[in-house]
């Protein structure tokens, strides 16, 4: 039994945000249902497919979820997405404010379905500013709130992280502040609204270390930690590869001049202290790099190690399905699909009582359109109608004259 066993989830997300967020709610025990449009979420057709609508980027975050196909615009699928939402703990989405509305799904209408219900939106930007409403996608947000200026500082040119960060920083953002409505829920008897923005979460995200000097009034300095921000800080080149090093208290670096035999850094005042030592760190880095560039990879992960330095070599993506830390923690699961073969996914990186919690393969658009519907108590004849009516779609299943053996076999009764 994991945590959130037994809650049920009706998940709109789309893209990543929104489906990292709920596929976390899926990896520890929720039952989420992804409702998807006919073309389905756009992430089905990004990246390398062996089938089609199940590209590598769908994988990634859609794990451990159910899919089903309704139509909003159709009556016919709204009043069923409605029925969904009566039996559901959890009501996530990521579309636009405005949109909400013009759909049926705001709070106030979900909320008078089932009062219970914890209704999250994740936006762009939160309501009530000059940017609310806005489209936003990871790169428009990175380059508003810092990321690309931690890049210019750094680098000289302005950059996005080689990770969409903004999506899926915002997405554990996300499922923590459901999670804590939930608990709140549990309390009071009553559902809640939660907000979750990106621009907002992804500007406290990077301001916990660079406001900095900027806590204080008059400011103390600029924004900016400086020991981040220095241009030297990066993976240090050996006589063989790079080795990422750590000295960070004044143990490491006092035992670390010893052993490298240099006394007059020891001694200098510039480094005597964390203080003096972030105020200097960039000439720091500097003389680091030099003495790193004596030793080899191998050497110096042995000093580092006997000093109690942290240190490691650079591992790279290529290289991590086979790191042996990861094999012998079995932290990737393998799944073996009838269609797509073998296939291979990061694991849930908690344990809960010292298991892993499983996954199961990404679902297939529309895979469990009928099994959803018949556990929400619909009878054999609505479904038809939704199907035929093109409200609702079943994965390789939208014959309605085969909806009776469907529907017997997620064990409903005919009517």
């Amino acid at each position: 039994m994991l945590p959130l066993s037994g809650i049920k989830v009706i998940d709109l997300g789309s893209v990543l945000m929104a489906p990292y967020a709920s596929q976390w709610l899926g990896d520890l025990g929720a039952d989420v249902v992804k409702v998807e449009t006919r073309d389905g979420d756009s992430t089905r057709h990004t990246g390398p497919s062996t089938e089609l609508g199940m590209a590598a980027m769908f994988l990634g975050a859609n794990r451990n979820k159910r899919s089903i196909v309704l139509d909003l615009r159709n009556p016919e699928g709204l009043e069923t997405l409605l029925r969904l939402v009566e039996g559901a703990d959890i009501f996530l989405h990521n579309i636009r404010p405005q949109k909400v509305k013009k759909l049926g799904i705001d709070p106030e209408t979900v909320a008078a379905r089932n009062p219970r219900v914890v209704y999250a939106g994740l936006y762009g930007f939160g309501e009530g500013g000059p940017y609310s409403g806005r489209p936003a996608y990871d790169d428009i947000i990175q380059g508003m709130c810092g990321n690309s200026d931690l890049m210019m500082r750094q680098t000289g040119m302005p950059g996005y992280f080689p990770t969409v960060s903004a999506d899926k920083t915002s997405g554990l953002v996300a499922a923590i502040a459901i999670l804590a409505a939930l608990s709140a829920r549990e309390r009071s008897g009553r559902g809640g609204v939660v907000e979750i923005p990106m621009f907002e979460t992804m500007a406290a995200f990077n301001l916990v270390e660079h406001l900095y000097g900027g806590h204080f009034e008059p400011p103390l300095g600029r924004p900016g930690y400086p020991r981040v921000l220095a241009r030297t800080r990066a993976p240090f080149p050996t006589l063989d590869g790079f080795i990422s090093v750590m000295p960070y208290t004044d143990r490491h670096w006092t035992d670390l001049f010893e052993e490298v035999g240099s006394l007059s850094m020891r001694e200098d005042i510039r480094f005597a202290d964390i203080a003096a030592r972030t105020r200097n760190i960039g000439l720091l880095y500097e003389k680091l790099a030099e003495i790193i560039a004596t030793r080899s990879t191998s050497d110096w992960v042995d000093v580092l190690g006997r000093l109690d330095i942290p240190s490691a070599p650079v591992i790279g993506l290529d290289e991590l399905v086979h790191d042996q830390h990861l094999e012998q923690t079995d932290f990737f699961s393998e799944l073996s699909d009838e269609s797509m073969g073998h296939m291979r996914f990061p694991g849930v990186p908690v344990r809960f009582d010292g298991v892993r919690p499983g996954i199961s393969m990404p679902p297939r658009l529309g895979e469990h359109t009928i099994e959803v519907l018949v556990a929400a108590g619909l009878s054999s004849a609505d479904i038809e109608q939704l199907l035929s009516a093109g409200a609702a779609f079943q994965h390789s299943f939208d014959q309605v004259d085969q909806v009776s053996a469907r529907y017997e076999e997620f064990g409903g009764a005919i009517v």
